[in-house]
């Protein structure tokens, strides 16, 4: 048997081995979730990638991060830097209690006909009323609102940083998102627009893909008050994500889709 035949049965073997792909996740990834003492630092990761939280896709865009500290005033992030496939950012816990590190993004996608062909364009909202033509047909218009999220505490944890803001589909933890240990509930809300969400699904994957052949993953639905549940069953970095669609885009016609994420990190007991 050649070397080449020998190498193409193995990757061949590998491929059946491996999951099955899966939609890029967006996430951002903090060095530590918990810490106590004095002059503290986090380095947070951010990446888009099928394997998490591993990155071989390409770097989550910072635009728009923000970082609100436990009195509720921005944090500056500091080292900022874009690779291919990651980006970082570091930050300094200059007082006890919870920070929460955010990425918020918004864009719409549209799809037409133009003199028969199929066009597709994606940009901002100001931009769409010129982007597509007068005399284009079957115009589909989706508004796309996301929201990425982490949690870090320093010594003892705090709330205030918790509210949410109102706008889009955002996560209010019922169990403290750094108070979270195997085998115990952990509970969770989520509110659309700060309304309970119910009846939504929500996505839960443990990190460590790239070194398993199943993805693990565990699905839960929240209730009429947008409330659902997890019991962890290893210590980990945890992706939860969630997603609705509706008709409630402030943009004429158009769909709007509303997407939280967040990565977790669960402690043994």
């Amino acid at each position: 048997m050649t070397n080449h035949l020998k190498l193409a049965l193995i990757a061949a073997a590998v491929s059946l081995l491996a999951p099955p792909a899966q939609a890029h996740r967006a996430w951002l990834l903090p060095s530590a979730t918990v810490l106590s003492g004095s002059d503290l630092w986090v380095t947070v990761d951010g990446a888009i990638s099928n394997d998490l939280f591993y990155f071989e896709h390409n770097a989550l865009p910072l635009d728009n991060l923000s970082i609100a500290g436990p009195d509720g005033k921005a944090v500056a992030p500091e080292n900022l830097a874009k690779g291919r496939f990651r980006s970082t950012f570091d930050f300094k816990l200059a007082q006890p209690g919870t920070y929460k590190l955010i990425v918020t993004n918004q864009g719409v996608f549209a799809s037409y006909k133009l003199d028969g062909e199929n066009k597709r364009w994606r940009g901002k909202p100001e931009e769409l009323a010129s982007a597509i033509p007068a005399k284009a047909t079957d115009v589909k218009v989706t508004e796309s609102r996301s929201r990425i999220e982490s949690f870090v505490t320093s010594g003892k944890p705090s709330s205030d940083t918790l509210k949410p803001t109102g706008v889009g589909l955002e996560m209010i933890p019922v169990t403290h998102p750094n108070n979270l240990v195997t085998g115990e509930k952990a509970t969770f809300r989520l509110v659309l627009d700060g309304k309970p969400a119910s009846n939504v699904s929500v996505e839960i994957v443990p990190g460590g893909i790239r070194y398993r052949d199943t993805l693990n993953e565990s699905k839960a639905t929240t209730d009429e008050t947008g409330t659902f549940s997890v019991t962890f069953p290893n210590p980990g970095f945890y992706w939860m994500s969630a997603s609705v669609r509706d008709d409630k885009s402030k943009i004429k016609d158009a769909r709007r889709r509303s997407i939280y994420t967040t990565t977790v990190e669960v402690l043994p007991q």
